[in-house]
């Protein structure tokens, strides 16, 4: 894609979609867009244009298409084990000393895609300390995923592989594909539309994920989130990335590294 078709496609996708394609790396994004045109069977961007501009279904299929989600449940195991052996421990231990007795942890799963991570969030959870009451949100920007989020599903064989037959048994409907997670387990997460970019944060958080959603942007922008979200949690509280993330200068944005894929909120 040429660079004037690229700046016409981008302010097309502001006013339409309100995503804003500046932050995002030119050159992934564009290999993305020039997919899309050649999926939707449409000669040029100005015809496609023409054509979401009175297809709202057409819209909400573009705008997924841009949100990029690919989830599991307890996505990458190793680190999923980590935070329940060192990490959330120690939080629950800092809940207890800051809060009433029978409060739990504020914990927000951001660009939460499916649900596959909040809901692993809550079995966890309900694992370590199920007498507790936690707060668990998780937003994205895509409402397509949002909704099937809110449907409890339907995940495939894949996004499940992690979870134990215990599990299975404990927290997920049907005993094959397709499975829905069960509604006392999907009660316990609050579900949100946010763009990162532009809304506000929560705040006084003691666990943060944004996981494989900031490798997108550029690097001014993913400073900028690493700033915010630093900003969002409580003193001691943990970010947890992807597994191939690492923040570069975690002490610029007031964290420093407590492990492969978590950085602590270090006091001022």
């Amino acid at each position: 894609m040429e660079i004037e078709v690229y700046s016409q496609v981008k302010n097309n996708v502001k006013k339409l979609l309100d995503i804003n394609l500046d932050h995002y790396k030119d050159e992934q994004m564009r290999r993305r867009l020039d997919s899309w045109l050649v999926r939707s069977g449409t000669p040029d961007w100005n015809t496609y244009f023409h054509r979401l501009r009175g297809d709202e279904t057409e819209r909400s299929r573009f705008r997924d298409y841009l949100t990029i989600n690919v989830t599991a449940l307890f996505r990458d195991p190793e680190r999923w084990q980590a935070l329940r052996e060192k990490i959330i421990p120690g939080l629950l231990s800092d809940a207890l000393r800051l809060r009433p007795a029978n409060a739990g942890l504020r914990v927000w799963s951001a660009g939460c895609s499916i649900g596959a991570e909040p809901f692993s969030l809550a079995i966890l959870l309900d694992e370590l300390s199920p007498a507790r009451r936690h707060f668990l949100l998780a937003t994205d920007l895509d409402r397509g995923v949002l909704q099937k989020a809110a449907r409890r599903g339907p995940f495939n064989a894949d996004e499940t592989q992690n979870l134990s037959a215990s599990q299975r048994v404990t927290y997920l409907e049907n005993a094959v594909p397709p499975y829905y997670v069960k509604p006392s387990l999907a009660k316990r997460v609050e579900f949100r539309e946010q763009n990162l970019l532009s809304d506000p944060f929560p705040d006084a958080m003691d666990l943060i994920l944004c996981r494989n959603v900031v490798i997108y942007f550029t690097a001014e922008t993913k400073d900028a989130l690493y700033r915010k979200f630093s900003a969002a949690l409580r003193e001691g509280g943990v970010l947890f990335v992807g597994a191939t993330e690492i923040i570069s200068r975690p002490q610029e944005v007031g964290l420093t590294g407590c492990g492969i894929s978590f950085y602590r909120k270090v006091s001022a």
